[in-house]
């Protein structure tokens, strides 16, 4: 072999730099190449490493996002070292290798050098690699720097070139720690001209470069169409001399519309440049061509930094491109046209200025451009990552958070992506399944790859080996735009014919088999001619057909049998024909890759115009779009083959499914809810109503299961206590005559005894049972099977023992439920229990001495005693009209949930009744409700007034009848105690209270009052009230002292105000407060109360003038330092706020609902006073807590739903004693320290690393709750 002779275009920037690239390639490992395009580092680079000797222990590896790129590069590089393509420079893209043994360097797209990561992870193929246009940031770019960055450490003999455009160059250096070789690039200016499609007549531009028109009344504003400002661009270009024009666009369809649009112009080439082209199409770009006539390539951003394309002088850009984006919220890939970025604009007008000074016209304004973003976003922040992750777990290269990315995906879109493999079943908890590894072979998105997976357990490989083809590339069917109404109609007719019934699947195989026979019968030529004919793009068919083939050499080798095919046979019936193939096959096997996208018809009002919509996975809802088979046919159910959002959220490439379908391929994703577990007497089973859900997708509403393999538990305690203690089961054996018999005799006992407590109750007959009975019998087959064995040892196993149906003796009573006096607030009353049934003495009667009935009111004994408040409750239950008590069934079990869940004596029993049916249930319960006449008269108590003599003075069951004609006793006797200790004071702003005592109790008028002073806050004054708690007292004083204080103590308020800054006024304006001066006296009150608070209770003068001395010092300065912690609070507040509000799926609402609700407790007018100055000092934690807890709701929402639930009981309790206050009592201790102990527990729940300044825990909320 001849000696290689290197010569480098002096032309070229790259040239002037290259020794010094050199050299940095010889000394580092990793160097950057930074130049604009056209500055040849795409071509000179691969020369300047072989010139340095690279490619001789391997390959140099040169990458390109870009197949068009590829090939035309390997071209022009082989071209100037004088080589044929594919002896010393080869390339390799999806379909084509063009390398040999002799080749040296190797152009390929970037996705192949990734494939070949699989075969060889070491790369050791490569001496070196050039990653090029590293600055588009494709997937496959930042996948191969992360796994690079890796590598070579291990392959310290791998050199690695990175090129970019002179975009966010310092990005890569950093990554790498690599020196930069900046490349310059224009030679000449380039004059940006701005012609937004929207402007004035005048010729001002509008800022928006919308197509909405915005006409004022006279018509001043005109708005062009994309095409005809592109035409009047090339025009106005024309004018200002030769030079060819680029024209940038966002697709194929615009760039065909631009073409009609130009074909008329004179002397000029209309020329194509997009991906998709054939290479000769390609070169017809490249080629020389006489000054006579003007080229105006039409290109889509392959031309922006991919491709030079030579001659030009002028660009137009139309200032959008298709930019793939994944919805998070829908999961759909989008490929909406959006306006490009900054970076983008600035290379699309790079692109002319090589030759001599050019011309750019933008068609948006100025403003517009300003307003862009800086940069395109990275494709690995707007895609799914689902194939990405499939790789790395595969290359085992461990959890994606760890790896090096460039800049690291969002965690919202790893989520999905691990979701959707999840869905697949390719990843179970985090590790590769068998049917991932798979996935990992198959060279396509893995939805596609688990429906051929699927196919081979269904016999069907080779139809869905075609339809995977299809769904991987852009539709060889080609529809004629608007304005061909006649060609549009011709190519509907011709594409009409492979229409298969209920399934635009099936109609991608009768294509396929119309394609294989024209092929079979025609040349080459002639199938060319007749694809064009007949709307169908030839390139797209031929790789439809490549990629078809290329699937089925990879099944093979993964032994994967293929089959033939049904109905692929030659000579196979007409093309609509569905009934060769195995329709339900080919769709599950489809199905099993599309789980996610499943649609149920939504039921609609028969007015409603429009195309039906289908409520879809994670409550997205869709509709058919037009071209579909399915279009106003609407199947019950139908997956998608891809959901797009445009418009609106359109389903394309559809088939009509079987719900079991998916719930059979779902498995473990499937989740089932079952309603209503009920004894079923005709079955003798407990039966459910099953409802089964796919993402959502209600697969299986209200369907009859046997209970039993659901919950045995259950199932056994209802088939127990009804077909056994209730006897509602239709049997024959012995034991249940027997006792039903000696129940029976129980009941007569009881009967003559008049007492209510012989008979045990059905829970002590389940209790016999449960001891008994099998731990699997859940039904009467069950029980019989059982019974048959167990009868042989013990027959009497299951009869009543006569003794245990009676209780003996009144000892088996607990004192506790029926204790022989009632207390509280310090009183002590005597209870007697008389059991007559129907006698007006029934129950139980509590003596009340006339001296204290001023004390008690009815309330207090609501709860009527331990032993009877279920049979109460259970009765109060049972006294709802039918509406509202069918949702507390069985009422006895209602009843002990409540009083399990709700401490008696903290509020009356309706109260609290009412409140936990709201809270359970929803079911508002109103006052009137409840029917006390059907509550057995025995469960209300009677009330014997006694005198001093111990005489009765009065009895009866309602306590406030009995009161009536003693209340102008009480009245007076409360007036003279306050007149006599002169407790009635109001309007004070000093302290002339004298010596206020704890309590003291007094006789009048017959009457014993116990009265607890305390001084109340009015606002702009303080009075004495007199209260009946130690509780009330103590939370009304420290209000009422804070207040006397805030009296004394000049204001500081004004002066802080006028000495605020701007940044300080700012950061205290945006709060919940009317204004700042209201903010600024909140904070004083709070300096205050931590004097008031941090001393014991001031009582008497002298005490509060030393409490008043203290709080004088350094006030000011104490209320600047609070008010310092109260602007961090109002920051964070502000940015909590702003993290809970927006839109949010559906299954975040109770948890944002929740922190919204304690965002709201924690900050609101008056939180600074209420909070104090010490508790204000925790709050940036519990904010810091509930942000994190929103940042990690999304991927963590069973993890959050479970911590609710461990707080959800605690804070209703709080809650629940906060409502049940009288209005206008402010909470007393216990309730301000739970108030806090539970902002703690959420901080210890949900950001435990913040710490908590004291052990808080689930028990000791309960104990602080309880008292």
């Amino acid at each position: 072999m001849t000696e290689l002779q290197i010569t480098y275009p002096p032309e070229l920037p790259v040239t002037q730099r290259r020794d010094d690239i050199a050299a940095a390639i010889r000394d580092h490992q990793v160097v950057i190449v930074a130049g604009e395009t056209g500055s040849g580092k795409t071509t000179q680079l691969p020369k300047i490493c072989l010139e340095l000797g690279r490619g001789s222990t391997g390959l140099i590896g040169h990458t390109q996002p870009r197949r068009i790129a590829a090939r035309s590069v390997a071209e022009r590089i082989a071209s100037e070292l004088g080589t044929e393509l594919g002896d010393l420079v080869g390339y390799q893209v999806r379909f084509t290798d063009r390398t040999s043994r002799t080749s040296r360097v190797k152009l390929m797209t970037d996705g192949i050098l990734l494939a070949e990561l699989q075969r060889d992870r070491q790369l050791r193929k490569y001496d070196t690699i050039i990653i090029d246009e590293a600055h588009e940031r494709s997937l496959n770019i930042d996948f191969l720097l992360g796994y690079l960055k890796r590598l070579l450490p291990r392959r310290p003999d791998l050199k690695l070139i990175i090129t970019s455009a002179t975009i966010d160059v310092d990005r890569f250096a950093q990554h790498f720690d690599a020196p930069v070789v900046e490349v310059s690039g224009r030679t000449y200016p380039v004059e940006i001209r701005y012609r937004p499609l929207m402007a004035l007549r005048d010729g001002s531009s509008l800022a928006s470069s919308g197509t909405e028109s915005s006409i004022d009344d006279e018509g001043e504003v005109v708005v062009r169409d994309q095409t005809e400002a592109i035409v009047e661009a090339v025009k106005e270009l024309s004018a200002e001399g030769p030079g060819d024009v680029l024209v940038f666009l966002p697709g194929e369809r615009e760039i065909r519309d631009t073409a009609d649009a130009l074909k008329d112009l004179p002397r000029t080439e209309i020329l194509p440049l997009y991906s998709r082209l054939t290479a000769a199409e390609q070169h017809r770009v490249f080629s020389s061509h006489g000054n006579a006539v003007r080229r105006v390539v039409l290109a889509t951003n392959v031309a922006e930094t991919s491709l030079t394309v030579p001659g030009i002088r002028y660009v137009v850009d139309t200032g959008v491109a298709r930019i793939s984006r994944y919805s998070v919220r829908t999961k759909v890939q989008r490929l909406p046209i959006e306006p490009i970025s900054q970076a983008s604009a600035n290379q699309r007008s790079g692109r002319c200025g090589r030759v001599e000074a050019g011309i750019a016209i933008r068609l948006y304004s100025e403003e517009d451009f300003e307003s862009r973003p800086e940069f395109t976003d990275p494709e690995i922040l707007r895609t799914n990552l689902a194939s990405v992750i499939l790789q790395m777990t595969s290359l085992g290269l461990g959890d994606i958070a760890r790896f090096p990315f460039v800049e690291p995906p969002d965690r919202r879109n790893v989520q999905s992506g691990v979701q959707l493999l999840e869905e697949l079943g390719a990843l179970r908890h985090g590790t590769l399944s068998k049917t991932g590894r798979r996935l990992a072979r198959l060279p396509i998105d893995p939805r596609l790859a688990r429906m051929i997976i699927e196919a081979e357990r269904l016999g069907c490989v080779r139809e869905v080996i075609v339809i995977a083809a299809a769904l991987s590339l852009q539709d060889p069917r080609e529809r004629p735009g608007a304005d061909h109404p006649k060609e549009q109609a011709q190519a509907d007719q011709l594409h009409a014919r492979y229409k298969a019934d209920g399934s635009d699947f099936l109609t991608w195989l009768n294509l396929w088999r119309y394609l294989k026979e024209q092929q079979q019968e025609l040349s080459s030529s002639a199938f060319r001619r007749m694809c064009r004919r007949e709307f169908l793009n030839y390139l797209r068919v031929r790789e439809w057909q490549d990629f078809e083939s290329q699937l089925r050499q990879v099944c093979k080798e993964m032994k994967i049998q293929v089959g033939k095919g049904r109905g692929f046979e030659t000579g196979a019936s007409a093309p609509s024909s569905t009934t060769e193939f195995d329709s339900d096959g080919i769709h599950q096997a489809l199905l099993s890759g599309l789980l996610s996208h499943i649609g149920l018809l939504e039921e609609r009002e028969k007015e409603k115009r429009g195309p039906r919509e289908y409520l879809g996975a994670r409550g997205s809802r869709f509709a058919i779009f037009p071209g579909s088979v399915l279009h106003r046919k609407n199947p019950q159910f139908l997956m998608a083959g891809e959901l797009v959002e445009t418009s609106r959220l359109w389903a394309r490439q559809n088939a009509a499914i079987k719900p079991e379908w998916a719930e059979r391929l779902g498995g473990d994703l499937v989740k089932r809810t079952y309603s209503e577990p009920h004894w079923s007497r005709k079955r003798a089973a407990v039966m459910a109503y099953e409802r089964a859900t796919l993402y959502g997708v209600p697969l299986v509403a209200d369907r009859l299961v046997s209970y039993g393999k659901v919950d045995v538990a259950l199932a056994r305690e209802l088939f127990i206590r009804h077909a056994l203690v209730y006897g509602e089961w239709h049997t024959r054996h012995r034991f249940m005559d027997t006792n039903r018999r000696l129940l029976e005799e129980a009941e007569e006992l009881e009967h003559r005894a008049r007492r209510r407590d012989i008979v045990v109750d059905e829970h002590t007959l389940f209790d016999f049972y449960d001891a008994r009975v099998g731990a699997d019998v859940v039904s009467g087959a069950h029980f019989d099977q059982w019974w048959k064995q167990a009868r042989r040892t013990q027959p009497e196993l299951l009869t009543f023992d006569p003794a245990m149906l009676t209780h003996d003796t009144a000892d088996e009573v607990r004192a506790t439920d029926y204790p022989e006096r009632w207390e509280g607030e310090g009183l002590t009353f005597p209870i007697s229990y008389h059991f007559e049934p129907g006698a007006a003495a029934d129950g139980l009667t509590i003596d009340v001495p006339v001296a204290t009935l001023n004390r008690v009111e009815a309330d207090d004994f609501s709860w009527n005693v331990p032993g009877l408040r279920k049979e109460l409750v259970t009765s109060l239950i049972r006294s709802l009209p039918k509406s509202l008590r069918v949702s507390f069934v069985p009422a006895p079990d209602k009843a002990r949930e409540f009083l399990a869940a709700v401490p008696p004596g903290e509020e009356p029993l309706l109260d609290a009744l009412e409140r936990w049916c709201r809270s359970t249930s929803g079911v508002v319960v109103p006052r009137d409700a409840w029917d006390w006449s059907k509550v057995p008269e025995h469960l209300r108590p009677t009330y014997r007034v006694v005198g001093d003599d111990g005489q009765e003075q009065a009895r009866g069951k309602d306590l406030e009848s009995l009161k009536a004609p003693l209340r102008g006793q009480f009245a007076e006797a409360i007036a003279e105690v306050a007149s006599d200790s002169g407790l009635a004071r109001t309007g004070e702003t000093s302290w002339v209270f004298g010596t206020i005592e704890p309590s003291f109790t007094q006789k009048r008028a017959g009457h014993e009052v116990q009265v607890f002073p305390a001084l109340v806050d009015e606002g702009v004054s303080v009075g004495l009230q007199v209260f009946g708690s130690a509780d009330e007292q103590e939370a009304r004083h420290r209000l009422g002292v804070r207040r006397l204080l805030l009296l004394a103590l000049p204001s500081p308020v004004r002066a802080i105000l006028d000495g605020l800054g701007n940044a300080e006024k700012l950061g205290l304006a945006g709060s919940p407060y009317p204004g700042v001066a209201d903010l600024l006296e909140d904070v004083r009150a709070a300096v205050v109360q931590a004097v008031v608070d941090a001393r014991p209770a001031v009582r008497d003068p002298a005490a509060y003038d030393a409490l008043l001395a203290e709080a004088a010092r350094d006030h000011e300065a104490q209320v600047r330092v609070t008010m310092a912690d109260v602007v961090r609070v109002l920051d964070a507040w502000r940015r909590t706020e702003k993290s809970l509000s927006g839109r949010a799926e559906m299954a975040m609402l109770p948890a944002l609902t929740d922190m919204r609700a304690q965002l709201a407790r924690l900050v609101h007018p008056g939180f600074v006073g209420e909070a104090g100055a010490a508790q204000l000092r925790r709050y940036p934690a519990y904010l810091t807590a509930l942000e994190q807890r929103r940042e990690k709701l999304p991927g963590q929402l069973n993890r959050d739903r479970q911590l609710m639930d461990q707080l959800a009981e605690l804070q209703d309790a709080y809650l629940h004693q906060l409502e049940a206050l009288p209005e206008g009592r402010p909470p007393g201790a216990q309730l301000r320290q739970v108030r806090w102990m539970l902002e703690e527990y959420r901080v210890s729940l949900w950001a435990q690393q913040l710490g908590t300044p004291y052990p808080v825990s689930d028990q000791r909320i309960r104990r602080t709750l309880a008292g």
